[in-house]
């Protein structure tokens, strides 16, 4: 692999880590929280400067029904981040509390909740859309997977398995509420296990991921289907 696409997949990684970091707040504390955030700026900031390509090709070639889902969901994520941002360096008690940022806490912490689920789902959707890539990585450097017709058929059902769990966590976190605002708090469980909790956020990354990836799988075989 290239230096710099080695580069773009550990920020990328960090950034999934960092984010189920953000996700779980109260297992960490706010000050944690606030350094994690600030983390996230940072490789937020890394990302798009290791993808300045991106925006070079925006107006260049044929938009396919792929490459527009891809750019919605893109920049619905950009929105979201900087929403979530802004936000938390608005209600900053630690990190950013030397920022001449005052007022406005209650309407901040309403965006916050907006950018903080939308931006989740956002993101796990964004990696999806490009797990395909991630899958040749994987499997161009591990050979057993380049030939090996079981992980083929597998790895379908661990993503509707994982996918099926990702509906419940989905439901039992009562993400609809907060994706639509219909509460200005968040009702946290201090008490409660980190393992569940994580099992829960990385089958919801499962469930937008199988959604993405074979949503898209979708749309470019309704292509070739058209072109044939």
């Amino acid at each position: 692999m290239k230096p710099k696409f080695t580069v773009k997949l550990i920020v990328d990684a960090l950034m999934t880590i960092l984010l189920l970091g953000l996700m779980g707040y109260h297992l960490w504390g706010e000050k944690a929280h606030e350094w994690i955030g600030a983390g996230m700026l940072v490789l937020f900031i890394a990302h798009h400067l290791l993808n300045l390509n991106w925006y070079r090709n925006l107006f260049k070639g044929k938009y396919t029904a792929f490459r527009t889902l891809t750019l919605c969901v893109d920049v619905l994520l950009l929105i979201s981040m900087l929403v979530q941002m802004y936000s938390g360096i608005a209600m900053s008690r630690y990190v950013f509390s030397f920022l001449p940022v005052d007022g406005g806490m209650s309407f901040a912490r309403r965006f916050h909740i907006l950018g903080f689920y939308w931006g989740f789902l956002l993101m796990s959707l964004h990696l999806g859309l490009h797990w395909n890539m991630l899958l040749g990585v994987v499997r161009k450097n591990i050979s057993f997977l380049k030939t090996s017709r079981v992980s083929k058929v597998i790895s379908p059902v661990v993503g509707v398995v994982i996918a099926g769990y990702g509906v419940y966590a989905f439901i039992k976190r009562d993400f609809l509420t907060y994706l639509f605002l219909k509460s200005e708090f968040i009702f946290l469980d201090y008490s409660e296990s980190k393992i569940l909790f994580y099992i829960d956020y990385l089958t919801l990354i499962g469930l937008c991921i199988f959604i993405a990836h074979y949503g898209s799988k979708l749309l470019k075989a309704k292509k070739k289907n058209k072109e044939k």
